[in-house]
């Protein structure tokens, strides 16, 4: 376990496992959609998601996945020369398409000189074995890393957010991925309407009986445009805003209960302020990392 972090292992600890040397996630966008969002299984998207984030042509504009990388290399050269890099598909549902064009896509990214692995964001429910199994093969010579937008282990509540899966299908597709020999990552949001603190904990029981090997947490936030904000300004009582102690104490409890082998890369996630509604807490990340550390030494037995 990292030395700077004897509370838990965190995401720095499950890189130096696979990569020697420094690397950075350079965040690409390929144009994607998602099921949920075009009527393949519903429209609007989730709840919490604000439309003008998930425009297919956000943020791409002329520049393909080789020019978005190179960009994003000139940014971190400069500074860290000898660094290396993982192409990260990170915006929409970057398994939702045709497999020849998305593995192309995939391909382009390895390409570029110093990427040496793949990081794919995706849904739960758009990885058909086909694609998995190409995905396999990639990763016998240059890492992949699947990570599943999960969000909550209770069906009430992924039909609540318009998810459109359940968890089963969640649960299906971490031990698949992981039988194929794939690392695998989940996506999780505290804080989701109607989850009291002790379901949010027993999601933290439920992925721990999983095969995976890293997580990401984050508080729910309220984001203009979209229909939990409408929600929110009418009053509904089933939504949660944690205040930041209040968050605190659930992430070190969260710390306490999470299987001590899987990695977790953060807690909080920080909107644009222009979009963010709540919570305004006004703290960055490291602070918050910093409040938490205190917390935890605070609970240590002497």
């Amino acid at each position: 376990m990292n030395s700077n972090n004897p509370f838990y292992k965190d995401y720095s600890d499950f890189l130096a496992e696979h990569f020697v040397g420094k690397v950075q996630k350079i965040t690409v966008n390929a144009g994607f959609t998602c099921p949920n969002r075009d009527g393949t299984l519903g429209t609007g998207g989730c709840a919490y998601c604000n439309n003008r984030s998930f425009s297919p042509t956000t943020g791409i504009g002329e520049r393909n996945i080789k020019q978005q990388i190179e960009d994003g290399k000139r940014f971190f050269d400069r500074k860290y020369p000898d660094m290396r890099y993982l192409a990260y598909f990170q915006s929409y549902t970057n398994t939702y398409g045709d497999p020849d064009r998305l593995i192309a896509l995939y391909e382009e990214a390895l390409s570029v000189d110093k990427v040496i692995g793949l990081i794919i964001g995706t849904r739960p429910d758009c990885m058909p074995d086909a694609l998995l199994h190409r995905l396999a093969d990639i990763n016998k010579s240059t890492p992949v890393i699947i990570e599943y937008g999960a969000e909550s282990s209770h069906n009430n509540t992924l039909k609540a957010v318009n998810r459109c899966h359940d968890w089963e299908t969640t649960v299906n597709a971490v031990n698949r991925t992981n039988h194929a020999g794939i690392n695998v990552g989940l996506h999780l949001i505290l804080g989701l309407p109607g989850e009291t603190q002790e379901m949010m904990l027993r999601t933290v029981d439920r992925i721990s009986a999983l095969p995976i090997d890293c997580v990401k947490f984050h508080q729910l936030q309220i984001i203009r445009g979209t229909r939990m904000a409408k929600d929110y300004e009418q009053g509904k009582t089933d939504i949660r805003i944690f205040e930041i102690d209040e968050y605190i104490d659930l992430c070190a409890k969260i710390i306490k209960r999470i299987r001590p082998d899987i990695a977790i890369e953060r807690f909080v996630s920080q909107s644009p302020s222009d979009l963010l509604i709540a919570p305004r807490w006004g703290v960055k990340n490291y602070e918050f990392t910093h409040r938490l550390f205190k917390k935890l030494k605070e609970q240590q037995p002497y």
